[in-house]
């Protein structure tokens, strides 16, 4: 429609006018078709995410975005833990179907739209790159300095820590205007929030384009400082924290505790019950990182230390004896 319509102006200009006057409209008007042509390709062009880390969080992010029409690229080193996400990619596909969400040919095609990688550099064309690895500060700098040599100069770089700060992330980025913090919850298909969290180097644009993207995705976003644990975490891990020295105290039996909390504050489960949903090994990383910030208020309980080292010890022993 649009080639008609500037053939029809060129048509009606041209009819009096000489034949270099005719030529010169005429390469005018080829251009102005060109550029729409390629404003339009650049506006309507599917975006890419890619998403590092393919565990319970990065396979929830990478669901939502392909539910959401977009291209991803799911990346993990360990090749058994990426046959493990599609495993339950697909399963969390057929179940839209069955539950009315989603027909069978929108599910085919949203799974179609992921694809697996097992490399950084494949993210190199990824318009949007949302890190979901181990809150480990170590770890997500090495991965945010490689981040910053493979993707391309406009992509944005997202990280999905629930405690670590931001700025401290970009710093370890050679573009910290373009990183921020994108803190999804679990399980990320059926949590509306999404935590944003902007650095002190993070520019207007990076934080507006974060945004949109949490909407788009289906998400309600909220904007959080810069400091450990954003808003949620902040509230939510002392709470958990201080209900497991209740139960090292002997303040009350875990169901009690729980039970206590659920039917006293109409709390949908109690702390203990989403300490194991949260993960053990998750909650004290965090309970560290604030420990470290902010001094004795948020101090570890000692009994969570061991009882984490007992439960690696467990799983060590019957690995080793189920290999012997």
């Amino acid at each position: 429609q649009e080639s008609r319509g500037l053939g029809d102006v060129y048509k009606r200009q041209v009819s009096t006018q000489s034949t270099g006057a005719k030529r010169e409209m005429l390469s005018r008007t080829l251009r102005q078709l060109t550029k729409r042509r390629k404003y339009a390709s650049k506006c309507y062009s599917t975006p890419s995410i890619g998403i590092v880390g393919s565990g319970q969080m990065g396979t929830g992010i990478a669901k939502i975005a392909a539910s959401s029409k977009l291209n991803v690229l799911l990346l993990d080193a360990d090749a058994k833990q990426l046959k493990k996400s599609l495993l339950f990619l697909d399963n969390l596909f057929q179940k839209d179907v069955q539950k009315g969400k989603a027909t069978e040919e929108d599910s085919k095609h949203a799974r179609s739209r992921i694809s697996t990688v097992s490399a950084l550099k494949d993210l190199s064309n990824a318009d949007f790159i949302i890190e979901a690895v181990k809150e480990d500060p170590k770890v997500k700098d090495t991965l945010f300095r490689s981040l910053s040599e493979v993707a391309k100069p406009e992509a944005i770089l997202a990280s999905n820590t629930s405690s670590i700060s931001i700025t401290k992330i970009a710093a370890s980025s050679s573009r910290p205007d373009k990183v921020i913090g994108m803190h999804f919850f679990n399980p990320v298909p059926v949590m509306r929030l999404v935590e944003i969290i902007p650095g002190l180097s993070t520019s207007e644009d990076t934080k507006n384009k974060a945004f949109s993207l949490a909407k788009q995705l289906g998400k309600e976003p909220i904007l959080a400082g810069d400091y450990p644990g954003f808003i949620v975490n902040r509230l939510l891990v002392p709470y958990v924290n201080e209900a497991i020295q209740a139960l090292y105290e002997g303040l009350g039996t875990r169901e009690d505790i729980d039970k206590g909390l659920k039917l006293g504050c109409n709390m949908p489960m109690g702390p203990l019950t989403l300490a194991d949903f949260v993960g053990l090994d998750t909650l004290l990383a965090a309970i560290r990182v604030f420990h470290a910030e902010f001094g004795d208020k948020y101090r570890l309980i000692r009994f969570f230390s061991v009882a984490i080292q007992n439960i690696w010890l467990m799983f060590i022993k019957q690995t080793f004896s189920s290999i012997g």
